[in-house]
């Protein structure tokens, strides 16, 4: 150990891998569901798409969307080396796929009365990312 280890600390932030052709596809202005089904792990896609259905009126299509794209965004973080907890920065771009299904997540469960989970996953947000909080508000 050396003497200016702190003790203290929590986890490492968690970087999760870039996945290029999805990006890509969005990038280039593919459809967000046909990104999504091609590559369903991909929270990027199911972000956009949570985000246009709720845009457009549609908070159930939302949640459902948002949520897929929250437990895959779950799955790949776990993979990661994340344990339930720790930064999830938002300045690291694939992250940022989960951290916007996540709070549309909040958003959607807020608009059909899910006032509990909308509060969870806003203090999830929160505490895994501040930065993402802050550029995601309304």
């Amino acid at each position: 150990m050396e003497l200016n280890d702190n003790l203290l600390a929590g986890p490492p932030p968690t970087l999760l891998p870039d996945h290029v052709e999805a990006r890509e596809m969005i990038e280039n202005g593919y459809k967000a569901a046909d990104v999504a089904a091609r590559f369903p792990a991909y929270s990027a896609a199911w972000a956009t798409l949570a985000d246009d259905y709720f845009a457009n009126g549609h908070a159930v299509t939302s949640y459902a969307f948002a949520r897929t794209g929250y437990h895959r965004g779950l799955d790949q973080l776990r993979r990661a080396g994340w344990k339930g907890h720790g930064p999830i920065p938002w300045d690291h771009e694939p992250n940022r796929g989960f951290l916007r299904c996540l709070n549309a997540l909040a958003r959607a469960a807020l608009a059909i009365g899910e006032k509990d989970e909308a509060e969870r996953c806003s203090q999830f947000l929160q505490d895994s990312s501040p930065a993402a909080a802050e550029a995601l508000a309304p």
